[in-house]
């Protein structure tokens, strides 16, 4: 079995010599990257000196890259909580030993600390970011031992506090081992932006850090900057020389000569350029680093919206997590693609990196498939937190002695999101948060200052984008960046804010496949304009840059299961009906026949692909099997599936087979079941689908790569049991029910002026919602955003002349039923709900007789809850 992590290609890059250099740059120069994913060992918990040579890992399992602590994992408010161990073999050739040698990581969540021959290389903490650790001084000629410690415990200090995502740790994403010379240029150290752009002609500016590691001796370095078309023709040329001190960086700043008549980018023609960054000392080259990048001017205006290339642009997307089925957060670049692509199938134009800063392999994607993106800092809160202790807190710490170093969090990862992703034309965005105002009141003061620094800060790590606030209808936060985003009621609270806006989230349909088909555009109809002149689409207001839809995919949640079923494609990657409807609406694509009950006699097994490139888990296959009727119909019945490996190499999340059920959270539903498989050896796969009484089906699926699979020597994927997690507590007195409703979106049936909904329940019992009817009835809902167990409500009233009500709870908004009633005539009212509730996500006060003198009011309403029973 050849030892992944083999460098011994780097001799042969190392003694390329390029001839003719400015006649043809695009030749070989000693710079070797190669993929190491394949063939780790891995353990839970944290076993004394497992960084050391001798330590005993007969008990450790085989695990592949990229790959989670939890894995497999399929939804559920738990997750493995704690320390991993991942330890690798690297054969290194005589030949790299002199060079420098990194490790590189796209992603770890989410403290790392790598160890290199049972020495510490260096430590990581962020969990959505990439980082570079040189391990030089530590590798030797032939075998060495790579160990990287992981935990993903909760930390006060390092950002997500919070968040309603899932938190699984593991290195989740590639890594690469990376051999250059001394003289180099940086990690992601090119920064490529257009300043003046045309259809006529366009300016490219270069900044690139030339590193010099070089012991002691400061080296003058020529660098050629070269930019090639699609096609490789060369489109620009530049020339600079420096001296580059001794252990030290410069940055050459090269304006190009202008590239006439350019491609432009945008979502319609995703076109790419390549900028190639080649170093030479004394005539020979050293170094040749390639970024891809897009030539494209964006502009976001209070007045008339989002301009791309000089052309108004309407952003119609939605919001993306990045986990799936049985992986969890460790998802293939060709699974990240997928999703992508998805996207952009359903007509749309834009995707919101919800809420972290995603992997290379996802922007890469957005640019080459063409659509908008919006990349997100690791700053979010969530509704209904309680005491500091997990991922339920409040998203800016309570106390003092956290802030330096929370904050110093916050801007380390925007950093590193920066540098890493800068040179995405599809990329028009940086995001600096997503609803923090939940956080503690006390504290509410200090986190707006903190927003202010950290915009400022990004501002001047790239100032060709805007900086946005996601999240911005709560706490005063919307004009603290250059656009503001506002999720659910803010589409209709925030009419022409006087500053660029778009529409950050709407929708929340919380439902399994297949789910309606209809858009489910949420609070946006609600809009004063719809009301009045109901129209397609009129929220799309001149001054409005988009919107995009919560969400794109089903994901993992701490809230609840149900919570994170709010995309239109569910966690396995199977399009729900509202997904059609988009599709159909704005792609011009029919749906499909929908599945009819009948009588189950076949399967049928078909694949995304069925040829998986390489051996490094950088793609994979998804697997979808359908039940159908003698006829070939596809049958709405969902009987229990298993898919099996029957020969040739490759895996499953739970390992050579997997079993779905109706009744699973490893589910069929309406017929259909999907996964996605992997095989890290090149070779066959043949996959068998069975159902009892059915006609089975099967599928061939083949590996390339220099891995072969040898039958009855190479290892086998073992079984891995679905293992149901603990729920993720809220706090040390997660018992108690908490008040679920502060800042949650509101819904209203007309509000007067400066009583607006949001007032009843934004913690100030000074103010108030008032209805904009004197006579007839009256209505103010809350979307507690999930479904809980209601336990107590409590209301003040502004004054003792409101008027009778009755409460009322939904768990889908449309069908409500009575839980209680208050005569009118006080001020305070509470509720007991516990004997009535225990599952509800929105709850409405209603006012059947509203009459003058006697207006319908709220001041503040608190809903005293527990989450709901998690559905198994």
């Amino acid at each position: 079995m050849r030892k992944a992590g083999n460098v011994k290609n780097f001799l042969q890059l190392a003694m390329a010599v390029c001839i003719g250099l400015l006649a043809n740059l695009a030749c070989a120069a000693p710079r070797s990257s190669e993929v190491i994913n394949r063939d780790w060992t891995f353990t839970l918990g944290n076993p004394p000196g497992a960084q050391a040579g001798d330590h005993d890992t007969a008990a450790w399992r085989r695990a592949d890259l990229p790959h989670s602590f939890s894995e497999p994992y399929f939804l559920g408010t738990g997750f493995y909580v704690g320390h991993g161990w991942y330890r690798k073999q690297l054969d290194v050739p005589a030949g790299a030993i002199g060079r420098r040698i990194t490790l590189e990581f796209d992603g770890v969540f989410q403290d790392a600390v790598v160890w290199v021959n049972g020495q510490k290389a260096g430590r990581h903490v962020g969990g959505y970011t990439g980082f570079s650790i040189d391990i030089t001084p530590y590798v030797r000629a032939g075998d060495n031992l790579l160990a990287v410690h992981v935990n993903n415990e909760w930390n006060a200090r390092v950002a997500p506090r919070a968040g309603e995502h899932q938190f699984s740790g593991g290195i989740y994403r590639n890594v690469r081992l990376v051999v250059t010379d001394p003289v180099h240029v940086a990690w992601y150290g090119t920064f490529v932006t257009t300043p003046q752009v045309s259809d006529e002609r366009a300016t490219v500016r270069v900044q690139t850090e030339v590193q010099n590691d070089r012991g002691g001796e400061p080296v003058k370095v020529e660098l050629v900057s070269e930019v090639l078309d699609a096609d490789g023709k060369r489109a620009a040329v530049q020339r600079s020389e420096r001296v580059v001190p001794a252990a030290g960086v410069v940055v050459y700043d090269q304006t190009l000569p202008e590239i006439i008549g350019p491609q432009l980018w945008s979502p319609d023609q995703p076109y790419l350029y390549t900028l190639v960054s080649s170093l030479l000392v004394d005539g020979k080259p050293v170094d040749r680093f390639e970024t891809p990048f897009g030539i494209r001017s964006i502009e976001f205006t209070a007045d008339h919206g989002f301009f791309l290339n000089g052309k108004h642009l309407y952003m119609i997307g939605a919001n993306v997590h990045q986990d799936h089925a049985g992986w969890g957060d460790g998802v293939t670049d060709g699974a990240a693609r997928r999703d992508v692509q998805m996207i952009k199938d359903a007509g749309f134009n834009f995707i919101r990196g919800s809420h972290y800063p995603h992997s290379p392999a996802f922007s890469r994607a957005t640019d080459e498939i063409g659509l908008l993106f919006w990349s997100e800092a690791p700053f979010w809160g969530i509704g209904g937190f309680g005491a500091d202790g997990s991922w339920l807190s409040s998203a800016y710490p309570p106390d003092p002695a956290d802030r330096p170093e929370f904050e110093a969090s916050v801007l380390q990862q925007a950093a590193e999101m920066i540098r890493i992703h800068r040179n995405h034309p599809s990329i028009v965005i940086w995001s600096a948060s997503n609803e923090p105002f939940f956080t503690v009141d006390e504290a509410m003061a200090p986190m707006r200052d903190f927003l202010r620094r950290q915009v400022d800060f990004m501002r001047q790590l790239d100032p060709t984008r805007p900086v946005a606030i996601g999240g911005a209808q709560r706490g005063e936060i919307d004009k603290l960046g250059d656009v503001a985003g506002y999720n659910g009621d803010g589409a209709t609270l925030f009419l022409d804010p006087g500053i660029p806006s778009m529409v950050s989230e709407y929708g929340s349909t919380m439902v399994d496949r297949p789910g309606a088909y209809a858009p489910g555009f949420g609070l946006m109809p609600d809009t004063p304009d719809q009301k009045a002149n109901p129209k397609p689409y009129s929220w799309r207001y001149p001054w409005r840059s988009g919107e995009a839809l919560w969400a794109g995919f089903d994901h993992g949640s701490i809230a609840s299961v149900e919570f994170g079923s709010m995309g239109f494609i569910d966690y396995f990657r199977l399009p729900k009906r509202q997904y059609h409807w988009y599709r159909n609406t704005y792609a011009g694509v029919p749906p499909p026949a929908w599945p009819v009950d009948g009588r189950p006699a076949q399967l049928r097994l078909t694949a995304s692909q069925t040829r998986i490139r390489g051996t490094q888990g950088l793609d994979d296959a998804h697997l979808v099997v359908t039940v159908q009727d003698e006829a070939g119909r596809a049958l709405s019945n969902s009987p229990d599936v298993t898919l099996t490996i029957v020969d040739g190499p490759g895996k499953f999340p739970t390992g050579r087979s997997i079993h779905f059920s109706n009744t699973s959270m490893v589910a069929i539903r309406d017929g259909q079941a999907a996964i996605t498989f992997r095989s890290y050896f090149a070779g066959e796969s043949v996959i068998e689908a069975t159902s009892p009484g059915l006609k089975p089906a099967r599928i061939t699926i083949t590996t390339t790569g220099p891995d072969p699979f040898v039958p009855g020597v190479s290892p086998l994927a073992p079984d891995q049991p679905v293992v149901t997690w603990p729920a993720i507590a809220r706090n040390a007195l997660a018992d108690d029910p908490v008040n679920v409703s502060s800042s949650r979106p509101t819904s209203t049936s007309g509000a007067g002026t400066g009583h607006a909904g949001p007032m009843a329940n934004d913690g100030q019992e000074q103010t108030w919602w008032r209805a904009d009817a004197n006579d007839g009835s009256a209505f103010w809902t809350v979307d507690l955003e999930n479904l809980y167990a209601l336990h107590w409500l409590s209301l003040v009233m502004p004054d003792e002349l409101v008027p009778g009500f009755v409460v009322e709870v939904s768990r889908n908004g449309s069908d409500w039923h009575q839980v209680g009633e208050g005569e009118g005539g006080r001020r305070t009212y509470g509720i007991a709900l516990f004997e009535h509730v225990d599952s509800a996500r929105f709850l409405r006060i209603r006012f059947p007789a509203v009459t003058p003198g006697h207006p319908a009011m709220l001041s503040e309403v608190k809903v005293w809850a527990r989450p709901a029973q998690e559905r198994r």
